[in-house]
């Protein structure tokens, strides 16, 4: 008797404590160097089949390589011009850089990532994505474009006009709108690739310097990274109104919604990561997890469940990769 007992407060004890212990959303794996990298560190790519990871080294001009297998870093390829956005196309086994001081975009392909092509935009070529289904690569650069390219030969076939220069975009899967911010003009602007075309804009109101920008195409939320002041905004893409907003780390230039998860990663420059949890319709910050200064761009990777920090060298801080592991 004294036994069951016993075991019963002990088995509530377990329950009580597991209740009461602190999610762990992101668990850290390990470090990746990137040796002789210095500057600021842009967008990251990933080849999942080939288990490598591409980095943008914009002030070190050079595209790093690291290899996710051995967990160690491959090569670094010099000779660009501030590589920004970066993209793999599987199909093509393709690496796609944009170049912001050249304002030209590389096809590179093989084991050595040679330039089988380069495609000739205008200053400030930046943000890359790559619509699987359609086989076409979107480019934002300049005052104001997004052009479009094809991505197996490279062929322009024609652009998108803008109010500004723009910087994070993202495309529907199951539709035909790309959605992009738009910081200086102070509004997302609504494309339909279809026409090619703005649709539509909607204003954002609630901060500015709207940046960064996560898609959650099937709960119809486009989530808006701003740095004045450092919030996210959430819109309804059915009604293109904000309907929330969470104070978040301030420098952001990359965030993720986790729809497994339900959650929101958000990588700053001010030193932290942030990771925000859905619950009754509702996100509330679980993490204010601290990284490094001038860490402020990354990539989540949902079929990998990892997520890639890139860490510039600052002063005793070495320019690395941290990978950290999405756990539920």
């Amino acid at each position: 008797m004294r036994f069951s007992i016993a075991l019963t407060i002990l088995l509530a004890s377990v329950s009580l404590a597991a209740q009461q212990a602190p999610l762990v959303p992101l668990m850290f794996v390990q470090t990746i160097e990137l040796p002789n990298v210095e500057g600021r560190i842009d967008h990251l790519a990933v080849d999942r089949d080939g288990q490598q990871l591409f980095v943008a080294a914009l002030e070190n001009n050079s595209l790093e390589v690291v290899d996710l297998r051995g967990n160690k870093h491959l090569q670094s390829i010099k000779g660009l011009h501030e590589p920004q956005g970066i993209a793999f196309v599987p199909t093509e086994k393709t690496v796609i850089v944009a170049n912001g001081q050249s304002g030209d975009v590389q096809f590179r392909a093989g084991a050595d990532l040679a330039i089988a092509r380069t495609v000739a935009l205008s200053e400030d070529a930046d943000n890359v994505r790559y619509d699987a289904a359609a086989k076409r690569v979107y480019v934002g650069y300049g005052s104001g474009a997004l052009a479009v390219i094809d991505a197996a030969d490279g062929k322009r076939l024609g652009e998108i006009k803008l109010a500004g220069h723009p910087e994070s975009f993202q495309l529907e899967r199951n539709g035909a709108r790309i959605f992009v911010n738009v910081p200086t003009a102070g509004h997302i602007a609504v494309l339909s690739r279809e026409t090619m075309k703005v649709v539509a804009t909607w204003a954002v109101t609630g901060a500015q310097s709207n940046f960064p920008m996560a898609l959650d195409e099937a709960g119809h939320r486009l989530f808006i990274g701003c740095r004045r002041p450092a919030k996210v905004l959430i819109f309804d893409t059915s009604s293109g109104k904000a309907v929330a907003s969470m104070d978040v780390v301030g420098d952001t230039d990359d965030l993720f919604y986790d729809a497994a998860r339900k959650r929101v990663y958000v990588s700053g420059g001010e030193g932290f990561m942030d990771v925000f949890q859905e619950q009754n319709s509702q996100f509330s910050r679980v993490v204010h997890m601290p990284t490094a200064a001038g860490a402020r761009t990354s990539l989540f990777v949902a079929e990998m469940s990892r997520l890639y920090l890139a860490v510039p060298h600052r002063g005793s801080q070495k320019a690395e990769i941290r990978v950290y592991e999405a756990h539920n």
